[in-house]
């Protein structure tokens, strides 16, 4: 008796088995470099490096398996593990919400090479990332934009709650 009868079903285990077998080793090495109390990774201890090791999983299992739905996760939790580890341990770290849509462009934009989705939202969010983030230093002409960036500041998430609701009623 076969402990798999279809070899699809053996093929999901074997994917499924992969992305645990990743997270472990990555877990495994984080808690015996921390067991082991290297001074030179002490900085790397805490839940941010736990978060970006997940998304290494996410990414690894992603690229090995050729299964590419999990490359956008895995950018977004690396990206944000790396965002919480600066902000925890360098004093010169930039601390402003475009730094997550800066992150969530650059998921879709990742996911865009590999699944060719994606390129208009990676590149609106990315734009409106980089304008905020150098906001300050702005033309003179281009002052207009601080009321518009006031009321996104004020509103977003209504914004959020809109985008969800209209990908509940996308078909």
């Amino acid at each position: 008796m076969k402990l798999y009868e279809k070899e699809g079903e053996y093929n999901f285990m074997r994917k499924q088995n992969l992305f645990i077998s990743y997270l472990l080793i990555g877990l495994g090495v984080y808690f015996l470099i921390k067991q082991l109390d290297l001074a030179l990774f002490r900085p790397f201890f805490g839940w941010s490096t736990i978060v970006a090791i997940v998304g290494i999983a996410f990414l690894l299992h992603s690229y090995t398996t050729k299964e590419k739905q999990n490359i956008f996760i895995g950018v977004i939790l690396l990206g944000l593990g790396i965002h919480f580890h600066g902000l925890q341990n360098y004093s010169f770290w930039y601390n402003h919400w475009s730094i997550y849509t800066l992150i969530i462009g650059i998921a879709y934009l990742i996911r865009f090479f590999y699944t060719k989705k994606g390129l208009i939202l990676s590149i609106v969010l990315i734009t409106i990332s980089i304008i905020m983030i150098f906001s300050i230093s702005l033309p003179e002409w281009f002052q207009g934009i601080y009321g518009i960036i006031d009321f996104i500041e004020t509103f977003w998430p209504v914004i959020l709650i809109a985008i969800g609701i209209y990908f509940i009623r996308k078909k």
